[in-house]
């Protein structure tokens, strides 16, 4: 039997394309789910970057906000799963889902790269276009959220991308908390037959797929912002 006969029979015959479709479900969820926590916790903590650091509720806030960007840029994320199941939610006597605690670590793993983009996109925006929104009665988080974010996002949307692509590419590493994302599916196929030539081989195409597909999704939303521009 050829590594491509085991292959289908294992995926097709023995229903392995199954937990495919599970993993691929869990890998687009914890990324997805991740990145809009990311986006939330990100365009926060971007904001207080900016903010003038007039009083020391502000300073101690920013000072938070440093210390958590320095931990989740400085340490892989395996190790910040791995922290979280092992540690963190054990002695808080917290029991979730590993799917949700995957999302939940990604999210903020994800927000503090995003508050680096969103501080750079809120800089690339005319300052005048805040004070024009105070000049006229809003408070400074109302018109950061009404005048600055909206304009700073179309600045930032390949970056975001990126970050999206990112974190579909990580998610290979949560079977280190059990959850059963699309790596580990193949993964599975190829130990049920020892053969994973051609289980590798459609795992990679599976990703790139995926990475085309987001690159293209990114792209043409560019071109709706531009063509809304003009």
């Amino acid at each position: 039997m050829t590594e491509w006969e085991k292959f289908v029979k294992q995926f097709i015959t023995l229903g392995g394309y199954k937990r495919v479709l599970d993993g691929l479900l869990a890998t687009i969820e914890i990324a997805v789910f991740g990145l809009i926590i990311g986006i939330i916790i990100g365009t926060l903590i971007g904001i207080v970057k900016v903010m003038p650091k007039n009083n020391i509720f502000v300073k101690i806030i920013d000072k938070i906000f440093t210390v958590y960007v320095a931990f989740f840029r400085g340490t892989p994320m395996v190790v910040q799963l791995l922290l979280g199941h092992f540690i963190v939610l054990p002695l808080m006597k917290i029991n979730v889902d590993a799917v949700i605690e995957a999302i939940v670590i990604f999210g903020m793993n994800s927000g503090a790269y995003v508050s680096e983009i969103m501080r750079g996109g809120i800089n690339s925006v005319d300052k005048g276009q805040l004070e024009a929104g105070r000049a006229v009665g809003l408070g400074y988080w109302t018109a950061m959220f009404k005048i600055v974010i909206p304009q700073s996002i179309k600045n930032i949307l390949p970056t975001l991308g990126n970050e999206f692509i990112s974190l579909i590419k990580e998610t290979s590493v949560v079977s280190f908390i059990a959850v059963t994302d699309l790596t580990r599916a193949f993964r599975q196929l190829g130990d049920a037959t020892y053969s994973y030539l051609v289980p590798y081989l459609m795992l990679a195409a599976i990703y790139l797929v995926l990475v085309l597909l987001i690159s293209w999704g990114v792209k043409a939303m560019e071109r709706r912002f531009k063509k809304n521009e003009r």
